[in-house]
């Protein structure tokens, strides 16, 4: 059998050398080899781990331990060559030990505090940039390779989230349709412009609200729902065993969801526009006295195709912002139940936020361009 490496722990040039097994048997010699160390003043502290060759709970909680110290005394610390298996634990440590590391940062300055936060954006950006990109190319290999596809799970997925939404979809944009059509009734009857309720109706719904109230109901029932899942089954160490059979959790999980919801999100907002007239039709005809002869017709003449189209092109877009944050915020989770809830609850914040930021955006450049 190899003689198991003897566990080590030095610096030179603001590098702190880890090397040998990080085991439970070694940690006090760790500890207390640590303790003799003159820690590096510098601002920038790098861990160099590539010479650890084996490593437990005890090794694992040692180096968090050792990297919140040199955190807490406000230095940027960057820990590299570890192995996967061992970063997966040190990752578990951290997450299991959420209140010391939140006392460690109340205890440091308000300028090591802001550093910290900062950081935590950046890092969280360039995961989400790394997550968009991996998605982006595993989608430019399933065109090219449609066969590769699961269709099997992209259709129960357009059930679950399209077809099963269409009750929910379909009596809220009516209701919708019902107010914004009362509420312009009382204004247009003062002057005596009743027939105006068909433009009121016709373009605000199909050019905005329609979208928008799908898309926010999408995301507080879909996208959800795809955060929950997989951060179920990252907890689960579901997506571990995928990892181990060679499956690419975003071609399982993230593709079929996505072009599910491009899919399905177009269909579900020409459903919303069709309920969401008709209620203002029934407004239009017991308050106004505008027949439906009479609201068909002035809707064919005054509300233009464009507008229509303009809706229906931006919900692509929608689905994918929902798609794509739900199934990220999912692959976030860590180690525990209330980290899925609260996961799940920044999905479909995030969500709705975006697809208001992208609306917004559409609006002003639809208008720029006189569309």
């Amino acid at each position: 059998m190899p003689v198991e490496q003897q566990a080590t722990i030095s610096i030179s040039d603001n590098v702190i050398h880890c090397r040998g097994a990080w085991t439970l048997p070694h940690v006090t010699d760790l500890e207390r080899c640590s303790q003799t160390l003159r820690w590096p003043d510098a601002s920038e502290v790098t861990y160099d781990a590539g010479e650890v060759t084996a490593m437990d709970t005890g090794g694992a909680l040692l180096l968090y331990r050792s990297i919140e110290h040199v955190r807490r005394a406000g230095r940027n610390v960057a820990l590299h060559g570890l192995k996967p298996e061992f970063s997966e634990l040190v990752r578990l440590i951290e997450t299991s030990a959420p209140r010391s590391h939140v006392a460690g940062l109340r205890s440091a300055g308000w300028d090591a505090r802001v550093t910290q936060a900062i950081r935590r954006k950046q890092d969280a950006a360039i995961h989400g940039l790394a997550f968009l990109g991996e998605t982006t190319i595993t989608f430019g290999r399933s065109l090219l390779r449609p066969q590769s596809i699961r269709w099997r799970a992209l259709l129960r997925v357009i059930e679950l989230d399209g077809v099963r939404a269409l009750p929910i979809t379909g009596l809220l944009t009516f209701l919708v349709g019902i107010v914004i059509a009362y509420q312009g009734a009382e204004q247009l009857r003062k002057f005596g412009t009743n027939i105006f309720i068909v433009d009121l109706v016709g373009i605000s719904l199909l050019r905005e609200i329609s979208p928008l109230i799908v898309a926010i109901l999408i995301a507080g029932r879909s996208g959800s729902a795809y955060a929950a899942e997989i951060g179920t089954m990252k907890v689960t160490e579901e997506l571990d065993a995928v990892r181990t059979l060679g499956i690419s959790p975003i071609h399982l999980l993230v593709l079929p969801r996505s072009l599910a919801l491009v899919i399905a999100l177009p269909l579900l907002t020409i459903y919303a526009d069709i309920l969401g007239v008709f209620g203002g039709m029934l407004i239009a005809t017991s308050q106004l006295n505008v027949s439906f002869t009479e609201f068909l017709a002035r809707f064919e003449e005054a509300v233009s195709v464009r507008h229509f189209l303009i809706g229906l092109a931006k919900t692509p877009f929608f689905a994918m912002i929902i798609a794509l944050v739900g199934c990220y915020q999912g692959f976030q989770i860590r180690g525990s139940v209330d980290d899925v809830g609260r996961h799940t609850t920044i999905a479909v914040v995030q969500s709705i936020f975006l697809v208001i930021v992208f609306d917004a955006i559409c609006s002003v450049l639809t208008n720029w361009w006189d569309l």
